[in-house]
C-alpha cells in the first residue's frame, strides 16, 4: 500500500444531469457525493473511485491532482 500523503487526488465535477439515466447511474453519482449540477468533490485516486467515475464518465469531468 502507498502512503496516504503521497496518493494522488481526483477532482470530480458534476456536469450533466442524471435525468433520463437509470437508477444505478443515479446511485453512483450520489455515492460519489454529488448532489447538484456544478458540485465538485475530491477523492483519493483508488481503483474503486476510478471504476465509479468510469461508469458515469458521460456525466462528470475529472481532473488529476498530484499530492
Amino acid at each position: 500500500m502507498s502512503d496516504k500523503s503521497t496518493q494522488n487526488k481526483l477532482v470530480i465535477t458534476y456536469t450533466k444531469s442524471v435525468i433520463g439515466y437509470n437508477q444505478r447511474q443515479r446511485g453512483t453519482i450520489s455515492a460519489l457525493g454529488l448532489n447538484h449540477l456544478g458540485d465538485v468533490v475530491e477523492h483519493d485516486d483508488t481503483p474503486v473511485i476510478r471504476g465509479m467515475v468510469n461508469k458515469v464518465q458521460h456525466l462528470v469531468t475529472v481532473e488529476e491532482q498530484a499530492s
